[in-house]
């Protein structure tokens, strides 16, 4: 690790993504800070930070990459039936700073959310690059969902949460056919799990991932961040 780059916070120069370690899988760099300019900059090449709170920041694009095609999303038959009894109402950036705190607070295995990560990522959400998307029960509690970062039309994931059965998955099926409708290019997961996998992500090279980045990351978004696309329905308001 100590032949990494060391990253200045004078400047927000990333190495090349092809440069980084194959074990661990896509280490690239250390140092630097989470100024909103280099966690953009970042994302823009495909890297991404993740680090504990015992540890310097680490900066990170793994080979293969996790992505999701928004046309491409999977929906089980259970999924399925569980969306079309239409139980949850999602929202757009209405309590973001909510989501990532239970994003983190309610990871099993423990969470890589420092409160520099959380204080940076609602940071970039003041910003309007950062945003959530939620899922309210009928009683209007928060029961999941999802954050992450918007460069062009290419949206990177950083965590999601459910505390209803599938309630995650009911806000990634939606985060998905929206972004369709938006006309992005991918949703990046980053790392693979068997959960990301089974809702239609898949596994591509990181070469063909920062091609697909270069074609998009400066393409303007042109539209408003809230639902126009509901499961069963659509809404024109």
């Amino acid at each position: 690790m100590s032949a990494l780059p060391w990253l200045d916070t004078r400047s927000h120069w990333f190495p090349d993504p092809e440069s980084a370690l194959d074990e661990p899988d896509g280490l690239l760099a250390i140092g630097g800070d989470l100024h909103p300019d280099r966690l953009l900059n970042a994302y823009s090449q495909g890297i991404f930070p993740w680090f504990s709170d015992d540890q310097p920041i680490l900066w990170w694009s793994p080979n293969p990459r996790c992505v999701l095609f928004p046309p491409k999303v999977h929906i089980a038959r259970s999924l399925r039936r569980r969306l079309n009894r239409d139980e949850l109402r999602i929202t757009v950036d209405c309590a973001f700073e909510d989501v990532i705190r239970d994003c983190g607070r309610l990871r099993e295995e423990g969470t890589w959310i420092t409160g520099d990560m959380e204080e940076a990522y609602c940071h970039l959400h003041e910003l309007g690059h950062a945003h959530s998307f939620e899922a309210w029960n009928a009683d209007g509690q928060l029961v999941g969902g999802l954050y992450g970062v918007a460069v062009g039309r290419c949206f990177f994931g950083e965590s999601m949460f459910s505390r209803q059965r599938d309630a995650s998955k009911i806000v990634f099926v939606h985060v998905a056919r929206q972004l369709e409708r938006w006309g992005y290019a991918l949703l990046d997961c980053q790392v693979e799990n068997s959960h990301l996998l089974s809702l239609g992500a898949e596994r591509i090279s990181r070469r063909r991932f920062l091609t697909i980045l270069r074609e998009n990351v400066d393409r303007p978004a042109g539209h408003d961040w809230r639902m126009d696309w509901f499961w069963g329905r659509e809404s024109d308001t």
